[in-house]
């Protein structure tokens, strides 16, 4: 469907993506991966056409219908959440209306023997097709269960959209995009305003979706569940797997060792030649061979490989005094901001030791909760706190409470005592400072950079309790793996509340669900939890997502229907298409053969097999692409030409 050839995006001197080709196919579930700055929000703006590449191109089919949620958006006002969401449907309505006035054309009209009479009967039958397919006749019905799979309830569908916070505003526009059924879904980091139940009912849209998906996230859960195919951005290049994320993680250790062999062989290479070329410069006798090793050394095109952060940063939290065996114990909880009651009658109680996660739709009172046991808000009922308990807390605000004049160095230095000081740095670089930025003052840091300093500063104390209101919130897959190591390595109690199953797996022992003023306690973990809420949350989807496959036709449709194309050209025509089709799918497969021989071929050459025959198979299959790709392209021209004419 999009063929993306030869794209370079050069910023300045710095090149970030760097001749870059690929296909993305009819039911594609691309996952893009690499480090923070590779490229990853580019090239899918790139492919959303909302940027032009420096050099390249990227084809698709002229109707090729995209939805792209980038990470920022300027959000729409003045309307209700329900009437923002139908406005995916706009097109549709549209297209009825539109054909509302060809019927009407048509009644009035007496010229049935006229070429124009007949190009508007085409053209009903043709729209009156894709308006059968639309499903705008099930509109409210769709509306409603996308934003409710969302975290929406029904009582807010009728507020105003203005009303919301980015994160939820965010939803809606998440939700206008699965509404419109495009081709293909371009979503930059789609789950990072959704707790665990919404990122889970979005999964399961996704896995059914007929169409390709191409995201970019730091939820690894997500992404195994979501993709099966892996593009990794590497010093501008692009690394193709046909895998989800955790198995592409293996195969990409075993490439760079691959990649590094051939680095260090080729290092060794060069130095030999160098010292030859240096030992004989002034050599009458050694002159030729002298030419011929430099002209051989400008010619090697050098093998670049990304630095391998191998270093297993340990991080520790400091050492507290015990507390009692009882940490919290909260009997009849009661919050009640007016006439809205967030949680009533709760009964709570952690024990020492405990790692406990929090978790249920946005606005179900986990926040509140922490406030009450943080002592920051009035409540009825009990809440007792537990002997010698020491609590350490992340707010999600805890970032707006750093001294913005002291430097980042500075504000993690002041807190930080004993053995610990020796590895302010490298903790610091875990949490990607690193370098010069450790010297930036607090007050030039972006909001994402804050959180991260206010993390390390929560490592660097002694606590014998802590409390985490969403911590994984702009942290990568690696400094989340850090602070969860450090959290379950950890001998005091958690309390963390987080939508990040990835995270929370193997590391809470308990999960509390909050809904509808209450808890719920799970022993089992998030795993018993995730099992347990997957049907209740599916059920309503299951039950509207099935439609019938054939529709009633009216009286009109099949009076227009009979004056459509004769049978036998529009039999041909059909014909000429699914063979059109059958090609384009045939040359995607063998574009994906010769892909994987380059690709093996290279793997070879990494490793240092080196002959005639490799080098021979190398330029062929290279060929041989370029001519399927082309083939591919003019292909689903004519394909476009057919469709046309229908």
């Amino acid at each position: 469907m999009i063929s993306v050839s030869n794209v370079s995006v050069a910023f300045g001197g710095f090149t970030l993506l760097d001749s870059i080709s690929f296909l993305v196919n009819k039911r594609d579930r691309l996952g893009l991966t690499g480090r923070n700055g590779a490229g990853k929000s580019t090239l899918l703006k790139i492919l959303a056409g909302v940027q032009e590449p420096t050099s390249g191109s990227v084809s698709m089919p002229s109707d090729l219908k995209i939805g792209y949620l980038p990470q920022t958006k300027v959000y729409a006002e003045g309307k209700t959440v329900r009437d923002e969401a139908k406005t995916a449907f706009n097109d549709v309505l549209a297209l009825r209306s539109g054909l509302e006035r060809m019927h009407e054309e048509l009644a009035n009209r007496t010229d049935y023997e006229s070429a124009s009479y007949m190009k508007l009967i085409d053209k009903i039958n043709a729209q009156t097709e894709l308006l059968r397919v639309s499903g705008v006749d099930n509109m409210e019905g769709e509306v409603e269960v996308v934003l409710k799979g969302l975290g929406f309830r029904q009582e807010d569908m009728d507020r105003r959209c203005e009303e919301f916070s980015g994160g939820w505003r965010m939803r809606i526009e998440l939700a206008k995009i699965l509404l419109g059924r495009p081709d293909v879904f371009l979503l930059d980091e789609p789950t990072n305003h959704l707790d665990i139940e919404s990122i889970s009912w979005l999964e399961s849209f996704l896995q059914r979706y007929p169409g390709a998906v191409v995201l970019v996230s730091h939820d690894r859960a997500f992404l195994d569940n979501v993709t099966t195919r892996t593009i990794e951005i590497s010093l501008g290049k692009v690394y193709d797997y046909k895998v989800p994320y955790t198995r592409f993680t293996e195969l990409r250790k075993e490439r760079v060792e691959q990649q590094m062999r051939a680095y260090e062989n080729q290092q060794k290479q060069i130095k030999d030649t160098e010292d030859f070329i240096e030992r004989f410069r002034y050599k009458a006798t050694k002159a030729v061979q002298v030419q011929s090793r430099i002209k051989q050394l400008e010619k090697i095109e050098r093998i670049e490989v990304e630095p391998e952060d191998s270093t297993r940063i340990t991080v520790r939290f400091q050492p507290a005094v015990r507390s009692g065996d009882v940490v919290v114990n909260g009997r009849g909880l009661t919050k009640a901001y007016g006439e809205h009651v967030v949680l009533q009658d709760v009964n709570i109680e952690v024990m020492r030791g405990e790692k406990v996660a929090f978790v249920g739709r946005n606005g179900e009172g986990k926040t509140t909760l922490v406030k009450m046991i943080m002592n920051q808000i009035p409540y009825e009922g009990n809440l007792k706190i537990g002997h010698n308990v020491n609590i350490g807390y992340f707010a999600q605000n805890q970032a707006d409470l750093l001294d913005p004049e002291l430097t980042v160095l500075d504000t993690v230095d002041r807190v930080a005592v004993g053995e610990i000081r020796k590895k302010i740095r490298d903790i610091l670089g875990a949490f990607l400072f690193s370098g010069e930025e450790v010297e930036k003052k607090v007050k030039v840091l972006s909001g994402g950079e804050r959180t991260r300093l206010a993390m390390v500063r929560l490592l660097l104390e002694p606590y014998n309790v802590l409390i985490l209101d969403e911590p994984t919130n702009h942290l990568d897959l690696r400094t989340k793996d850090i602070l969860k190591d450090a959290l379950k390595q950890f001998e005091g109690t958690v309390i963390v509340v987080s939508h990040d199953r990835d995270f929370l797996m193997g590391l809470a022992g308990k999960v509390y669900e909050f809904a509808n003023k209450g808890i719920k306690e799970y022993l089992g973990g998030v795993a018993h939890f995730l099992e347990d809420k997957k049907i209740e949350c599916f059920r309503e989807y299951e039950q509207m997502h099935p439609r019938k496959e054939v529709e009633t036709e009216t009286p009109l449709e099949v009076a227009v229907s009979e004056n459509k194309m004769a049978f036998e050209e529009r039999k041909q025509l059909n014909r000429e298409i699914r063979r059109s089709e059958t090609k384009i799918e045939k040359l995607e497969k063998e574009i994906a053969d010769v892909e994987s021989r380059i690709a093996e071929t290279e793997r070879q050459m990494a490793a240092g097999i080196v002959n005639e025959t490799i080098l021979k198979d190398y330029g062929e299959a290279k060929k041989r692409l370029e001519t399927c790709m082309a083939d591919w392209e003019t292909e689903n021209m004519l394909l476009e030409e057919l469709k046309s004419k229908k």
